[in-house]
């Protein structure tokens, strides 16, 4: 049995989300069932698993075991050297990383270690970490990573009122037309008989909502810059593909055309970067950018010269 004594940092969460975080690899069903039966207990007092915590409050944390074997988890010292050379910005309140493509931001799915189970393993003295958004694991780019539980409401907040203003850079197939500066349509999610999720353009789906500007225009291809207003799974991704001009590199929403341009040019990866993002929190003002990974800097160099 222990008992824990809640942060600053820590407070304002859920208990099943800070006992989750605590009993990393405990079933959920495990963790709700000692809720319930009042093995857990917060100030000496049963409780329910959406009660608030506050700085200052002991949990009770009864010895549940662990399902997750460590070898599972494990960050391997490749993953840790990488990420931590993108880290961007570390302060008391925000960690920003410039996600390598190739990384989950959570593990889950196959996937054994993501993102955020890594800074956990690499910040052992960092007793709050929670994802603030999410960004596909073929993506690269910038994501905020919150260090107290009062900022990542804060920062959910912004994300609902469209306060925090989010830049991709994308290298779509074609001639994207300079007049086409948003794309307005509702996206629903949907499985393939093999199981894989998908999104795609539906009158039943919900509203979503991307704004376009062309920034170069190359051989075959055009470098644009996406921002969305909405956040819905793949929202870029489809929209651009409903355009007319998916994305190079995502074999996804590939159409037959931006597929044979992708295997030409040896594109190993979706050209997809999260280049900006600029908001205000706790009275301060980020500005933060990321430039293209190298990899794909140098497509855009070879297609510039390689132009009309």
């Amino acid at each position: 049995m222990r008992l824990i004594t809640v942060s600053e940092d820590e407070a304002g969460q859920r208990l099943d989300n800070y006992l989750l975080r605590q009993l990393n690899g405990v079933p959920k069903t495990r963790l709700y069932k000692a809720i319930r039966k009042g093995e857990v207990r917060v100030n000496k007092g049963r409780v329910k698993p959406d009660v608030r915590l506050n700085a200052g409050d002991i949990v009770r944390v009864p010895p549940v075991r662990e399902v997750q074997t460590q070898s599972k988890n494990h960050l391997t010292a490749r993953w840790a050297e990488r990420i931590a050379a993108s880290v961007v910005l570390d302060n008391d309140d925000l960690l920003v990383v410039n996600k390598p493509s190739g990384l989950a931001v959570h593990g889950g799915s196959g996937v054994d270690v993501g993102l955020i189970e890594s800074l956990r393993q690499m910040y052992p003295e960092q007793r709050y970490m929670e994802l603030v958004h999410r960004l596909d694991r073929d993506t690269s780019g910038l994501i905020l990573i919150a260090k107290r539980a009062s900022v990542l409401r804060e920062l959910h907040g912004l994300l609902r009122g469209n306060g925090i203003d989010k830049r991709y850079l994308t290298l779509v197939y074609g001639r994207w037309p300079a007049y086409m500066k948003e794309v307005d349509a509702p996206l629903d999610k949907f499985s393939l008989p093999s199981g894989e999720r998908m999104v795609k353009v539906s009158g039943e789906g919900k509203r979503a909502l991307t704004r376009f500007q062309v920034v170069a225009r190359l051989q075959g291809a055009t470098l644009v810059e996406a921002k969305p207003v909405t956040g819905r799974t793949h929202q870029i991704r489809v929209h651009a593909r409903h355009a007319g001009h998916p994305i190079l590199g995502d074999l996804k929403y590939a159409s037959p055309e931006s597929q044979a341009l992708t295997e030409r040019l040896g594109l190993k990866r979706l050209f997809l970067h999260a280049a900006s993002l600029r908001f205000t929190t706790n009275t301060q003002r980020y500005e933060l950018k990321a430039p293209l990974p190298a990899e794909l800097q140098a497509f855009v160099d070879d297609l510039d010269l390689g132009r009309d």
